[in-house]
């Protein structure tokens, strides 16, 4: 295209990585998208006894509709912050609580 110089092209996807952190949202941005992910990491009968998602000083709080539902996660609890943070690409939490 004319008019155009290569040396200052973007992505898309960089351009709005800078405008997260710009704006102190990026952390925000980067939760909500592992609270996106819940479903795919442990499915969709999971993810329909799940009440709520909250994250926390690195804690993700899931609140459940079973009692023995959170004592089956409770095993695979390692399992999923390491799936939930690789599908984010990023260490976002480091702990889960399942109420």
């Amino acid at each position: 295209m004319a008019g155009f110089s290569n040396t200052n092209e973007k992505k898309i996807e960089q351009v709005f990585y800078e405008l997260l952190r710009f704006y102190g949202i990026s952390r925000k941005y980067d939760e909500h998208r592992l609270k996106g992910e819940w479903g795919n990491v442990v499915g969709m009968n999971v993810a329909q006894q799940t009440q709520s998602l909250h994250i926390d000083k690195e804690v993700l709080y899931v609140k459940l509709h079973s009692a023995s539902l959170r004592h089956e996660l409770s095993f695979t609890k390692s399992g999923l912050i390491l799936a939930l943070n690789n599908a984010v690409g990023k260490k976002l939490i480091h702990d889960i609580v399942f109420r």
